[in-house]
């Protein structure tokens, strides 16, 4: 079936429900006995019509605004306040599923994160005095001097290198909700900090490779550094989602085109909250311990692996209170 037939043929039934939900009020006894009867066979008719637009139509707006119609109607169908799913079906499944039912915001995401870092980092190799006078005062001089001896550090005390990593890590979750919430500014300011954020790793990248000190920076960044940056991605998606519902709303009104991507972008930014926490202790614990490059590549690409293994995993599946 096609989107316009689809809704030609299904939007007056979801109006009347969205007046019956409407006139009553979060009580389903407003309503008479007829309306409760027309109430519930509006709601199963919406449920099913969910079911095949995330199957047919998943990139569309209408899934979002059918999301929140059957939530809204399903706590008066039985009676109780909206279900509240469990953490472990958030972070299980939902979560997932989140991330993976929109791909074009989140591949534009990455690509204005890491066009710029690459790009930034070939530049700072090949023009290091220019790229030096970008670098915040928080990270001048890490990468920029030249090698240390062996090649083992950047030059810095294990004190400096753990603060060097914790400014890193600070950095990188100041941008990732800075991300997410520039989407109420139709994602002026998400599109803003992942260019901003992807120019400064580039650059400061390119400078520790021209200074001989790529294989420890790395080692600094990368152990935390894999799962921070598909977190940024991940909330730059969720922003990117606001701030299109801003610049085209669709059939709908902007203001309600954005309160129904407000909550997918609202679980996004929870369920990243969480893995931040998660890169927050391996920087804690694994950068300052020094065990090797063995340790900590094998901690950064096993961490970026777990979480995309179950972007493509968890994502494809349908939680039941869905339905």
């Amino acid at each position: 079936m096609k989107l316009d037939r689809f809704l030609r043929d299904r939007e007056p039934s979801w109006a009347e429900l969205h007046g019956l939900v409407t006139r009553a009020r979060g009580r389903a006894e407003r309503l008479g006995a007829e309306d409760v009867r027309r109430l519930a066979s509006l709601y199963r008719g919406a449920a099913a019509d969910l079911a095949m637009a995330r199957r047919s139509f998943r990139s569309d707006p209408v899934v979002a605004r059918l999301e929140q119609l059957v939530g809204r109607a399903r706590s008066l169908v039985y009676a109780s306040e909206a279900t509240r799913e469990s953490l472990w079906s958030f972070v299980s499944v939902r979560y997932w599923r989140r991330i993976r039912e929109r791909p074009v915001p989140l591949l534009v995401a990455a690509l204005l994160l890491f066009g710029p870092m690459v790009l930034s980092a070939v530049w700072a190799h090949g023009d290091t005095a220019a790229a030096g006078a970008l670098v915040p005062a928080g990270f001048q001089g890490e990468g920029g001097e030249a090698p240390a001896a062996g090649g083992t550090d950047l030059g810095l005390s294990s004190v400096e290198r753990t603060a060097f990593s914790i400014e890193i890590f600070v950095n990188n979750i100041r941008v990732t909700f800075l991300a997410f919430a520039g989407g109420i500014t139709a994602g002026l300011v998400t599109v803003a900090a992942l260019l901003y954020n992807g120019m400064l790793i580039g650059v400061i990248g390119g400078l520790a490779v021209a200074a001989g000190n790529a294989d420890p920076f790395l080692q600094l960044v990368v152990p935390h550094g894999v799962l921070e940056l598909s977190c940024i991605v991940v909330a730059g998606a969720a922003g990117l989602r606001m701030g299109w519902a801003v610049v085209d709303p669709g059939r709908r009104r902007r203001g309600a085109a954005l309160v129904a991507e407000a909550r997918p972008a609202v679980e996004l930014a929870m369920g990243t909250a969480l893995w931040l926490v998660v890169a927050g202790l391996v920087e804690g614990y694994l950068t300052p311990a020094g065990l090797g490059p063995g340790w900590n590549y094998g901690v950064g690409i096993a961490l970026g692996v777990v979480f995309w293994g179950l972007v493509w995993w968890r994502g494809g599946v349908v939680a039941p209170r869905d339905l």
